[in-house]
């Protein structure tokens, strides 16, 4: 793995996208171990992306108009979805100091659906991976499968790294209902507005 692909791969993971704003919440709503399961969720939701890639699959979603629409809109409506989940009661970043009924499956199952009805993460696969390839390589698929796992290892670190930010803010929160009131309605926009930015999206 070479420094320009791990600076590289390290600005797009630090980048907030939804995997992100979904661990942040769950962290501050849940708790570090929560937030684990959430980190490891998207994590996961990149193999599918990343496996588009090294066999091709991603070209079939820039060439189809009406397989990427299908799945650019099923990716808005979990978007909204997530969106009205963390504003009404008992939802996602319901913060309750006893233990949460939500099984850490069901938070990983989440993060990975975030990412799998993304479209857009193959089309960036496809566009980023090939560039850090060594030239003439013996076998491509290897080469891609391991900078995927690179990325998506960074990924994991990262996002564990945002889960642990959240979770240390969640004493304070739990002792301010009206401030976990505002974060909610702020990370509801951002979910809801990430919705519209996909739905616009050619």
């Amino acid at each position: 793995m070479s420094l320009e692909f791990f600076l590289t791969s390290l600005i797009v993971v630090l980048l907030p996208g939804t995997g992100v704003i979904y661990t942040l919440a769950i962290g501050l709503g849940r708790g570090f171990r929560a937030s684990l399961a959430a980190a490891v969720g998207c994590t996961l939701g990149i193999v599918p992306a990343a496996l588009a890639c090294i066999v091709g699959l991603a070209a079939v979603l820039h060439t189809s108009a009406l397989a990427f629409q299908i799945i650019k809109y099923l990716g808005v409506l979990y978007l909204f979805y997530m969106a009205w989940g963390i504003v009404k009661d008992g939802g996602t970043m319901e913060v309750n100091a006893e233990k949460s009924n939500t099984s850490y499956q069901k938070i990983a199952l989440t993060g990975t659906l975030i990412n799998v009805l993304n479209p857009k993460l193959s089309l960036f696969f496809l566009a980023f991976l090939p560039q850090f390839l060594p030239a003439n390589p013996a076998n491509a698929g290897i080469e891609l499968a391991k900078l995927a796992l690179a990325f998506m290892v960074m990924t994991l670190v990262v996002f564990v790294g945002y889960g642990a930010c959240a979770a240390l803010a969640r004493d304070y929160v739990i002792r301010r209902p009206s401030v976990m009131a505002w974060i909610k309605r702020c990370f509801a926009t951002a979910f809801g507005a990430l919705g519209v930015k996909l739905a616009l999206s050619d």
